[in-house]
């Protein structure tokens, strides 16, 4: 590996290896930086014989990074941050700014927090616009890294498990996160469903039919997990990654499903649905925002997390 002179390196060139990481593609990141294409391939090219590293390779229509530049463009975008923090500070003016934000969340998260959240947007941001991105995983912190999406929200017991951890054994982690709500899963089912009367043992409820709502498309989550503690299984016919194409199956089938009871109200069919009890222990549903602590130092990003969680207590009031 090169021996870099620290006192000579154009810190110029790492605002460019930044935009070029974030957005894989050397126009889009030129684009950002107000810099033509090839001036962006000038600097790269300088830090690339500055640091002995290719940093990134063509890949389709755009760049794949090394992994060296994997292992440097968190300390960089770090120190970027915290450099543009410090010399503008407050610069964010909600009634004033024209920016754009982008989320990850379920479908049931974002029935719950849009309407509140566009409501301030509308009351105290005109400018800005936000884009939900649908969650397909229980670990979005990548996408967070990555720059793909400024905050997610959702259940994410293993990855606020992982930051315990590692705030235990080493500090401060990378990622930051606040509850929003609470809830708890229930068996879902149609009106006149003939598990809708006498007692839901566990042996009825495997013995039925069911629909897992899965953002990944595995087909076995939480519920298979409690049961198989149990020595017991279930029989999954559909899987589908979101909850509003789950209660409209479940309306109109004889499948049971599992959503989170706060969900019901807000898919517009209550009507058709009739809720249970499970007969067995599931994990409760805590929905937490989960940002990077690079984002997170930011004016605009602080206002954001507090305009979403203003959202979430309006719509759990």
């Amino acid at each position: 590996m090169k021996v870099l002179n620290f006192r000579t390196l154009d810190l110029n060139l790492l605002r460019v290896f930044d935009q070029v990481m974030a957005e894989r593609n050397l126009t889009r990141a030129a684009r950002n930086l107000a810099m033509t294409q090839p001036a962006v391939s000038n600097a790269l090219n300088r830090l690339r014989e500055t640091l002995g590293d290719k940093l990134v390779v063509r890949s389709g229509y755009g760049v794949e990074p090394t992994p060296r530049a994997l292992a440097l463009w968190p300390a960089v975008a770090d120190a970027l941050r915290q450099l543009e923090t410090s010399l503008t500070p407050g610069q964010f003016v909600a009634s004033q700014a024209v920016t754009s934000f982008v989320l990850a969340m379920a479908d049931a998260t974002a029935a719950e927090l849009m309407p509140g959240l566009v409501e301030i947007i509308e009351r105290d941001a005109p400018g800005v616009s936000v884009r939900v991105l649908p969650l397909t995983t229980r670990d979005p912190r990548r996408l967070l890294d990555e720059g793909q999406v400024d905050l997610a929200a959702g259940f994410f017991p293993a990855v606020l498990a992982d930051l315990t951890a590692q705030e235990q054994q080493a500090g401060l982690a990378p990622f930051a996160h606040e509850r929003l709500y609470d809830g708890r899963y229930v068996c879902v089912m149609r009106k006149g469903h003939p598990l809708a009367r006498g007692p839901l043992t566990v042996e009825r409820y495997c013995k039925a039919h069911h629909l897992l709502v899965s953002f990944s498309g595995r087909p076995f989550g939480l519920v298979d997990e409690a049961l198989a503690s149990l020595g017991k299984k279930r029989r999954v016919v559909l899987t589908v990654n979101q909850f509003f194409t789950a209660g409209r199956v479940v309306a109109n089938s004889d499948l049971l499903t599992v959503l989170p009871s706060h969900f019901i109200n807000v898919t517009g069919i209550a009507d058709q649905l009739m809720l249970r009890e499970l007969p067995f222990e599931v994990p409760p549903v805590h929905v937490d925002s989960l940002w990077h602590r690079r984002q997170g130092q930011r004016s605009d990003h602080a206002w954001l997390r507090l305009a979403v969680a203003a959202a979430s207590r309006k719509a759990f009031a």
